[in-house]
């Protein structure tokens, strides 16, 4: 099946790949010679070893499993990195976040054990920031009211997405993608400027501040539209089981984002009580 999604394509490929370059040494490669399309001795198989294609159901487990991983990653980091080390600590957890993260994206393979990793580094550095706005900058509720509004967020796009009031065309996903690009630039040059004394306030309690995290909430929660049409695609195609990893790992993405997104501008409200 053709799709535009450069993503799937790729996926695709290489599951294609998977199927077709045989199965290990009892391929049709290894036999095809000798007019036995596989091996029927005693100890080999006699068929070609069936790979199981993804599901909805595959992705909502990995899903939920990520999530519970993320989540009680955060909830040790918060009670055992001592305060001293908390900026250290989330600091580190970004960058090994972001490495981890390019890597997965860019990957042709599946790769669960790395994804996981990701969800527990991802849960150190969430459980650190979460700790720094609640207990350091004393905003009192502001993490259950930032993950309740983070779930109804990606339930209603869920809801949307089903209902097709919002489609992933060609058109939206690659005006999407390079929405997202240009935000990522505009944040990583905010930053470098910050670490010179330069204040653009994109990321402070004032009306830019409101505007790019309103932004960034907006565009955080159509990139779940992007994720439910590679889902949906993913499993059109029969892509093998394991790629359902992949698949919550692009959700996993899309909440953190908007959990941190909803936290901030929470912040910002809670600053002009």
């Amino acid at each position: 099946m053709k799709t535009n999604n450069p993503v799937l394509s790729r996926l695709g490929q290489a599951a294609q790949r998977e199927r077709g370059a045989g199965y290990g040494a009892y391929g049709p490669a290894g036999y095809a010679d000798q007019g036995q399309p596989y091996p029927t001795a005693a100890g080999y198989p006699t068929s070609p070893p069936a790979v199981r294609p993804m599901s909805i159901d595959d992705v909502v487990v990995k899903t939920v499993v990520l999530l519970g991983i993320t989540g009680i990653s955060a909830i040790v980091a918060w009670n055992v990195i001592p305060n001293t080390l908390s900026a250290a600590a989330w600091i580190g957890a970004a960058l090994v976040g972001l490495v981890l993260g390019f890597i997965i994206s860019f990957s042709r393979m599946a790769n669960p054990a790395l994804v996981v990793v990701y969800a527990v580094v991802e849960g150190i550095f969430v459980g650190m920031v979460s700790k720094t706005y609640q207990e350091f900058l004393g905003y009192d509720g502001i993490i259950l009211q930032a993950v309740v509004a983070t779930f109804g967020v990606f339930f209603l796009m869920a809801v949307l997405y089903r209902a097709r009031v919002i489609r992933a065309t060609p058109k939206f996903t690659r005006g999407l993608i390079a929405v997202i690009g240009g935000l990522f630039a505009v944040m990583l040059i905010n930053l470098v400027l910050s670490l010179f004394g330069v204040n653009t306030g994109l990321r402070d309690n004032g009306p830019l501040g409101y505007i790019f995290s309103l932004v960034c909430i907006v565009v955080a929660a159509l990139s779940f539209i992007l994720s439910f049409n590679e889902i949906e695609e993913g499993v059109r195609m029969g892509l093998p089981a394991r790629y359902s990893w992949t698949a919550a790992f692009g959700i996993l993405v899309s909440l953190i984002w908007l959990y941190l997104e909803v936290l901030r501008l929470l912040s910002f409200l809670q600053g002009d009580d």
